[in-house]
């Protein structure tokens, strides 16, 4: 099983590099139309992100299961602020009982707050109450940039190895798993993160690929996902216009439908994440918008 694996990781990291050395990830064009069969962007695929904070009606932990199974998903990932933390057991108990799979849950490295040894008291929270209700999931991290302020890339990777085996341990009783969450600067170069995971030791060590997060790399998309598919657990996808704006709907962007074709070409087979990330506005509709946009592409619309 491992080496069919690795031989199909092989072959869609050469798809890719013929693809990047033709510009497959580079604009659209009328060929790009085509549909994308392929069973990534079915909605059992799809994972919500980024739909706690961001909601307009401030939905219930119930209320947002509710509204989850309502659009055919039935897996997401938890992202929160300090004010939602004393929903959490509420939020495990309603995503068990509705059949909505946890997947994950988000974690901030500050480092005005966390320190390798002993997190921060709502992070610490957050971890005490997963491992009490016996979850087994993935921990997105992401990291201030205060935490890289070494003076070089060496020390940069010693110190996010140092963060991502002390994350590990601490998530090794639930047999959690740590995920590298890219989100701007140092940290945020995939190259990096792969030079970190490669200090630290691969075992329950991933990455997830958010788009939204990634729009100074659309034109080396084709030469960085051959290195980052052995780690991906998770790719969030988003409109992607090189001058933006941050988030825009899927399929309203220049570029996300090349990208698309090249993820599908790829042998990635994880779950797409698709974003509940605007500001006052209602999640359900967003989720909706960027759903229905994946579904479009997908079919060649």
């Amino acid at each position: 099983m491992r080496s069919l694996r690795s031989l199909g990781c092989w072959v869609g990291a050469a798809l890719l590099l013929i693809a990047a050395g033709t510009g497959e990830t580079r604009g659209e064009g009328p060929a790009s139309r085509e549909a994308i069969r392929s069973p990534l962007f079915a909605d059992e695929n799809l994972l919500a992100w980024c739909i706690v904070p961001y909601d307009q009606r401030e939905r219930s932990p119930a209320e947002r299961i509710a509204l989850l199974r309502e659009l055919g998903l039935r897996q997401y990932v938890w992202d929160w602020r300090e004010r939602h933390l004393s929903t959490l057991n509420q939020e495990i108990e309603a995503a068990r009982e509705g059949g909505v799979k946890l997947r994950g849950v988000w974690l901030w490295i500050d480092e005005r707050n966390d320190r390798i040894g002993a997190l921060g008291p709502a992070n610490t929270k957050v971890v005490q109450t997963v491992a009490a209700a016996g979850l087994s999931l993935e921990w997105w991290v992401g990291f201030h940039a205060n935490v890289f302020s070494q003076a070089t890339d060496g020390e940069r990777i010693a110190q996010g190895a140092a963060w991502a085996t002390y994350l590990r341990d601490l998530a090794a009783p639930s047999q959690g798993t740590i995920v590298l969450y890219n989100h701007g600067d140092w940290f945020g170069e995939p190259e990096n993160q792969i030079q970190i995971i490669a200090a630290a030791g691969t075992e329950r060590l991933g990455m997830v690929y958010n788009f939204h997060h990634a729009h100074a790399q659309i034109d080396r998309f084709g030469d960085l996902l051959p290195k980052m598919l052995p780690h991906l657990r998770a790719v969030v996808i988003n409109g992607m216009r090189p001058e933006g704006p941050k988030i825009l709907p899927v399929g309203s962007g220049s570029h996300e439908r090349r990208m698309l074709r090249v993820l599908a070409d790829s042998g990635y087979r994880g779950p797409i994440g698709i974003l509940g990330h605007v500001e006052d506005a209602d999640v359900g509709e967003v989720l909706r918008r960027n759903r229905d946009g994946l579904h479009a592409i997908a079919a060649g619309r």
